[in-house]
């Protein structure tokens, strides 16, 4: 049971529409496991109403805020401070009040990389093939360039993916190509890649029996980076083990871009098996 009192301090999140979060799932246990006195809250902004609620972030003292779509690019003039690397994404997803100054930083990527070393799959010298460029991916992206020897970026809308390829390769000096999700295209890149990542929503609950890659395409070299955290074990993920593919969910990229949100607001380490337990339980799924 949470308790408040009169010093109780508020972190939350913003976005349009937020009903389907599960930060306040995993925050509010984490905070109360650790005896702090604050409480996790969703918003839901209205993109019209984006500026209104970050003067009010100031005003109410609100110390710490993530941000979800549509206002993660959006947001970024109404604030201070950016971290290097979120500024050249162009998007923003955790915001610190540090007495009035607001100071932000992307968390998705650095998220996924955490989740990736942890589960043994380095990322020095070795070839990415990225399902999908959207906002996951595009943090994905900027991470990983630092350490990958190349990255093939696909997409259905070609055009996007070649974009957003461009501007990686133009900011990180990196070395990665955009091209058009097609099954020959695929094919032919898959075969020399150590890391698939679908940062696609194909596969994810209600339409689990989706997938974004044929299991025929798939070899037992490959590490499977799945983003996708409901259901925990992809469509992607099961086909990639059959065949001996060593597997990894997106439960873990949610819970370590949280983790590093939760230890810059309040200098704390959460305990991440209470969290993604949390999630878990409130999923209905084992």
């Amino acid at each position: 049971m949470l308790k408040f009192s009169g010093n109780t301090k508020i972190f939350c999140l913003i976005g349009h529409p937020v009903e389907h979060s599960m930060s306040p799932t995993m925050w509010n246990p984490a905070l109360q496991d650790l005896g702090l006195d604050y409480v996790y809250v969703a918003f839901n902004v209205h993109p019209d109403d984006l500026e209104k609620a970050i003067n009010g972030v100031r005003v109410f003292g609100i110390k710490g805020v993530n941000v979800t779509i549509p206002h993660k690019e959006t947001i970024i003039k109404y604030l201070d401070e950016i971290d290097p690397i979120a500024r050249k994404m162009g998007a923003i997803n955790a915001i610190k009040n540090d007495n009035g100054l607001l100071k932000a930083k992307n968390t998705d990527g650095d998220g996924a990389r955490k989740s990736l070393i942890d589960a043994g799959c380095g990322i020095s010298g070795k070839k990415i093939l990225i399902l999908g460029s959207g906002g996951v991916a595009r943090a994905i992206c900027y991470v990983l360039s630092k350490e990958a020897e190349k990255i093939i970026l696909t997409d259905i809308i070609e055009e996007r993916a070649i974009k957003l390829a461009k501007e990686v390769k133009d900011k990180m000096k990196a070395e990665i190509i955009g091209k058009l999700s097609s099954e020959n295209n695929i094919k032919k890149e898959i075969k020399n890649t150590d890391i698939l990542i679908n940062a696609t929503p194909l596969g994810m609950y209600p339409k689990v029996n989706t997938t974004p890659i044929s299991k025929e395409l798939l070899h037992s070299k490959l590490f499977v980076f799945d983003v996708i955290y409901n259901p925990l074990e992809t469509k992607l993920m099961r086909e990639a083990a059959e065949i001996g593919c060593k597997t990894l969910g997106g439960l873990d990229m949610l819970i370590n871009q949280g983790v590093i949100a939760f230890e810059w607001w309040t200098g704390k380490i959460p305990n991440t098996t209470l969290m993604k337990n949390k999630i878990i339980e409130f999923l209905g799924i084992k």
